[in-house]
């Protein structure tokens, strides 16, 4: 990750030293913020797009509203800053984050009298888990801490504060020598990784956890099940044990910073043959193509950044 010179909080553009909040944020103290991760594409004309922009904003909007929070800004604006963000940090291709936090005001768990603020960061980043990674697969590992359940919290939302439960099997994936944790929801059904969702293929059928497993709505996920769909394989969202993922043929994950990656391995048992398999990398090349705007089929999944004006 390299910094860029300018954030974009609440309505302008600042230096990236400048980016502050008080230490009194309610968000620092009771992780009330939603957020969006988003990739943006240099493609083949040279202009600068980024990948399935809408539904990440409508994404953002549905998290915010579901804790509560109201947005000072129209999604016109959101769409618009973001552009203006990339384009002054002179970025052709970057990972996006926008953030709604609540902002510093009256202390205590009540959060509807403290501000909702707002800011967009995009940076360059490469392969989350390593291009490498993208070739080969990654070693994954059932994590002993389960996703955290609707009656819980609400994990169709992307919040802050729910990203605990990520990080904590993230850390025990890492220190056991692992890339990635593969979490199983309240019943031991799999769930979905700390950051991405999952797909397993047996004898050509895909099959993928579904919202009663507690996942988060993917917005690769649905990406990369149109392309599954339309190159004619079936792809089935049902509850998988974890058995499951022993016997599988291929396993792959989608995310936005993991784009589309294999899994060769969890439990130290290989996938497959233990490489990427044929199904994975079909789907990987054409959702590689969709991203950096080679495909025309999926042109529309892209929002070109319009030209600097100067």
């Amino acid at each position: 990750m390299s910094q860029s010179d300018l954030i974009w909080m609440n309505g302008e553009l600042v230096a990236y030293e400048d980016a502050k909040v008080h230490v009194l944020t309610h968000a620092l103290h009771y992780g009330t913020s939603v957020f969006e991760g988003v990739r943006a594409y240099e493609t083949p004309d040279g202009a600068t797009a980024v990948f399935r922009h809408q539904d990440h904003i409508d994404r953002l909007y549905r998290s915010a509203a579901l804790y509560h929070m109201e947005i000072p800004y129209s999604k016109d604006e959101i769409r618009a800053a973001t552009f203006e963000t990339i384009t002054r940090n002179g970025l052709k291709s970057c990972y996006i984050r926008p953030l709604v936090f609540r902002g510093a005001g009256p202390m205590g768990l009540y959060p509807l009298d403290c501000p909702v603020d707002v800011m967009i960061a995009v940076w360059e980043w490469g392969a989350y888990l390593g291009d490498e990674g993208k070739r080969t697969g990654v070693r994954a590992k059932v994590s002993s801490w389960r996703r955290i359940g609707s009656e819980a919290l609400i994990p169709t939302a992307k919040a802050g504060g729910q990203y605990l439960n990520s990080v904590l099997a993230k850390i025990e994936a890492d220190k056991a020598g692992y890339e990635e944790a593969i979490l199983l929801d309240g019943r031991g059904y799999v769930c979905e990784g700390t950051g991405e969702n999952l797909f397993l293929v047996k004898h050509g059928k895909i099959s993928t956890p579904g919202f009663g497993n507690d996942i988060l709505g993917g917005i690769n996920r649905i990406a990369a099940m149109q392309i599954a769909a339309d190159q004619g394989y079936e792809v089935v969202e049902r509850n998988i044990a974890r058995g499951e993922l022993y016997q599988a043929d291929e396993i792959f994950m989608t995310g936005t910073a993991a784009e589309l990656t294999p899994i060769r391995e969890v439990d130290d048992l290989p996938v497959g043959d233990g490489t990427r398999g044929p199904v994975t990398t079909e789907i990987q090349a054409i959702f590689e193509d969709a991203l950096h705007g080679r495909s025309e089929r999926y042109a529309d999944w892209l929002d070109k950044v319009p030209a600097a004006v100067t």
